[in-house]
């Protein structure tokens, strides 16, 4: 089976997903722990440098074209898709435990399972995608 392109984005979006969570938990336990700061701040502060980590590296690495070409706009649209994918995670995870009795953990995992792929959809069809520069061009 040859590897198509959107399997070799979703791929490297898995990788660069990996290396985001990895300076976002790194932030976490250093602001935390070595700054003193408490570990909500702490969880705030890392998740927006997760945040901004995760858009350099797809926009170097993952998507190869761009929608939009205002930065400011294109960066808001990804991290309103990222704190959407929260939401929804943090609700996923609620109600894996609450309702179907799952182990936190099983159901964070679970979660996280589908919290990739709406983030990574999304972000592709309404930010690195030329169909959407169709819709954004036509009159």
């Amino acid at each position: 089976m040859p590897i198509t392109p959107i399997m070799r984005q979703f791929a490297q979006y898995v990788c660069v997903g990996g290396l985001a969570f990895g300076v976002d938990i790194a932030a976490l336990f250093l602001l935390t722990e070595k700054v003193g700061f408490h570990y909500i701040s702490s969880a705030s502060i890392a998740f927006v440098l997760g945040l901004a980590t995760n858009y350099i590296l797809c926009v170097a690495v993952v998507f190869d074209y761009r929608a939009l070409q205002n930065l400011a706009h294109e960066f808001v649209i990804f991290s309103l898709i990222g704190v959407a994918g929260l939401l929804l995670n943090n609700l996923l995870i609620f109600l894996f435990t609450e309702f179907l009795g799952f182990y936190y953990l099983v159901s964070k995992a679970g979660a996280a399972v589908f919290i990739l792929f709406f983030n990574f959809f999304l972000r592709r069809l309404w930010l690195f995608s030329e169909r959407k520069k169709a819709q954004l061009d036509s009159p």
